[in-house]
């Protein structure tokens, strides 16, 4: 989230962009680990109730693609690619989401993807065995990078859920009556010969198609409810997206091999590799979004089978390991193009994590621009200027905030936000980490660039803030969980931290995402740390596709609506399940604050964040008009 006054920054924001036309041409560390102060913090959700036993010595996701199955009751939906999955304490439901088009005139104009019970899994009552109510609770029992597992211990139901699975994967341990019910009218149902495969028609135009390793029998036991009565072994259930023959045969040609986990591995620079674990016979079929399709090599595409998505067509891929190769992204730490920039300096006068984080980073960047210009007589300055804005968060010593870990799910937290959730906007409930800390690793990798010394004093600390948000370990790290905002699959992070939302996880600005792994990158230059380097330049290419291929809005672009594109140039927030053309502290008609959003820091990397010179100009022009508003003024 963003300063409520940033109005005059985002006007001369513009100003510099039209500017930067010209420039276009027409944690893994070997640190010994740090931990801040350990704090109890009176504010955060107790994560007991929703994870396993053995899950709650390590660090826990805080921003995850199965977040809401961890807040408050656990039952808001999430977006799973093709599905929206919503869990509650005894069932299941998944629904094969509609988009919505509310009116462009309104003054948030969006696109929304919306949930709808379509079918829901259960064991029925008269054989779940339900002791007691802690008995009966859902449960997480393992989360990877691309998968989730939920446990319905005292109904014998466990569900393996993958990102990008046209199938949702049901073990039932033992012989369990398992109810399928709908809110629609099923019009019709029936088996195979082998009865190992039936088809359910729904009077709302679905067509679902359900699997089971063993033959059994499926019975009508209510007007909207279906049951495997007795049944044990694995039940397999996918919607059929088209009624051409061809997408049932494709269905049946795959139901058999099924994922139960999937990790993303980083092989090389700017290469990462999706494995997934199989069971089952035959080839494993996932779905493909857009910017997989960009950046796959080497795979096996159906073309022609494709879910509906709020992020685009889902395509099919044969395969359980694909190659993903990003653009080469050339991290440096003055611009492609050259600079010529005024200096200047500003005492902070703040106790906001965020802001004074960016204050940092705009002194660090003045120290980049001195040496580019060659004013190498301002740097000791500046050099001084940094140390002692950055070593009181580092040492503890700041007066009225800090830095302290909480080791309930862990992770940093500040002194404010331990016991306020609205301070440090929410940074003490994981939201915006990434963009906090990613002023702070900024100045101290300028800092630790030109004074070696003091970058070597403070090398432990530095590190714990970058793994905050860039840890690359399987929980090794003791202190933080793996990659805490980036999203393997969707392939950008996402800020709200431990929130609940209907619409899924959301971020607001990419631009400060993406200086959050440049800034990481910059400190794997600053100590000679090639894994820091090569992590945090293969996050930051991977967020700047992702910025282009859904926040950034050609005029010629078909991946939204019509009348959605034609009015929005930037989306302002996107959520798993909407696209909102407000912000959080703006209305839609502030769209030069939305690009601004969108655009600071302004450092070398943005000029490759908005390398496409044609579509700079296009946005520039779609937000000049908006500073002649009335009440439009400097702040």
């Amino acid at each position: 989230m963003a300063n409520n006054n940033l109005t005059s920054a985002f006007s001369f924001a513009l100003i510099l962009c039209v500017s930067a036309l010209s420039l276009i041409p027409h944690t893994t560390s070997s640190a010994s680990p740090f931990q801040f102060p350990p704090t109890q913090s009176t504010i955060l959700p107790d994560p007991s109730s929703f994870f396993s036993a053995n899950l709650l010595t390590t660090p826990l996701p805080t921003n995850s693609f199965f977040q809401n199955f961890a807040l408050n009751n656990g039952d808001k939906p999430e977006y799973f690619h093709p599905y929206s999955i919503n869990s509650s304490s005894s069932s299941l439901s998944l629904s094969y989401p509609s988009l919505s088009y509310p009116s462009l005139s309104s003054t948030s104009a969006f696109i929304s993807q919306t949930f709808v019970s379509d079918l829901t899994i259960s064991a029925s009552q008269t054989s779940a065995n339900l002791a007691t109510t802690n008995n009966s609770s859902r449960v997480i029992s393992a989360f990877t990078d691309l998968s989730v597992t939920l446990d319905f211990p005292s109904s014998n139901l466990r569900f393996f859920l993958a990102r990008g699975s046209p199938y949702v994967t049901c073990n039932v341990s033992s012989p369990t009556a398992v109810s399928i019910s709908t809110i629609h009218a099923i019009l019709e149902s029936y088996s195979s010969n082998s009865k190992t495969k039936f088809t359910v028609q729904l009077d709302n135009n679905q067509t679902w198609v359900m699997y089971t390793s063993s033959p059994t029998n499926l019975t009508r036991s209510s007007p909207s409810t279906l049951t495997f009565d007795g049944y044990s072994g694995n039940i397999r259930i996918a919607l059929v997206p088209s009624s051409d023959p061809k997408y049932a045969a494709i269905l049946d040609r795959f139901s058999s091999a099924y994922p139960v986990s999937g990790e993303a591995v980083f092989t090389k620079p700017f290469t990462l590799e999706y494995k997934w674990e199989k069971y089952g016979r035959g080839d494993l079929f996932m779905l493909a979004h857009p910017l997989h399709l960009q950046l796959l090599s080497n795979a096996t595409v159906l073309e022609d089978f494709k879910y509906k998505s709020i992020d685009g067509d889902l395509v099919g891929i044969v395969g359980d390991m694909w190659d993903l190769k990003s653009h080469n992204v050339s991290v440096t730490w003055h611009s492609i193009g050259g600079v010529k920039q005024a200096l200047s300096s500003t005492p902070i006068k703040t106790a906001s994590s965020y802001f004074y984080g960016k204050l940092v980073a705009r002194a660090a960047r003045l120290a980049l621009i001195a040496e580019e210009v060659n004013c190498l007589d301002v740097v000791p300055a500046i050099r001084k200027y940094l140390a002692d804005a950055i070593e009181p968060w580092l040492d503890g010593t700041f007066s009225g905030n800090g830095f302290l870990y909480d080791p309930k799910w862990g992770g940093l937290v500040t002194q404010q936000g331990s016991t306020d959730r609205g301070a440090d906007f929410g940074f003490g409930v994981y939201n915006d980490h990434h963009y906090h800390l990613g002023y702070f690793v900024y100045g101290i990798s300028v800092l630790a660039k030109i004074d070696r010394a003091w970058g070597s004093k403070y090398k432990p600390q530095a590190y714990s803030l970058a793994a905050d948000f860039i840890n690359m370990g399987n929980q090794s790290n003791s202190n933080f969980p793996r990659l805490r905002c980036f999203d393997l699959y969707k392939l950008h992070s996402w800020a709200g931290g431990l929130a609940e939302f209907g619409d899924g996880r959301d971020q607001e600005s990419t631009s400060e995402a993406v200086n959050a792994y440049y800034s990481a990158a910059l400190m794997g230059l600053a100590y000679g740390d090639t894994n820091l380097f090569n992590s945090g330049s293969m996050l930051t290419a991977l967020e700047i596709q992702a910025a282009q291929m859904w926040w950034h809005v050609r005029e010629r672009d078909t991946l939204y609506e019509e009348e959605f594109t034609k009015e929005n140039r930037i989306v302002g927030i996107l959520w798993a399940n909407k696209r909102d053309s407000g912000l959080w502290f703006a209305p839609q008609e502030a769209k030069e604050m939305r690009l601004g959003i969108q655009l600071l820091p302004i450092s070398p990397i943005t000029e490759i964040l908005f390398s496409d010179d044609g579509f700079a100009k296009e946005i520039v022009e779609w937000a000049l008009p908006a500073l002649s508003r009335e009440g439009v003024e400097e702040g």
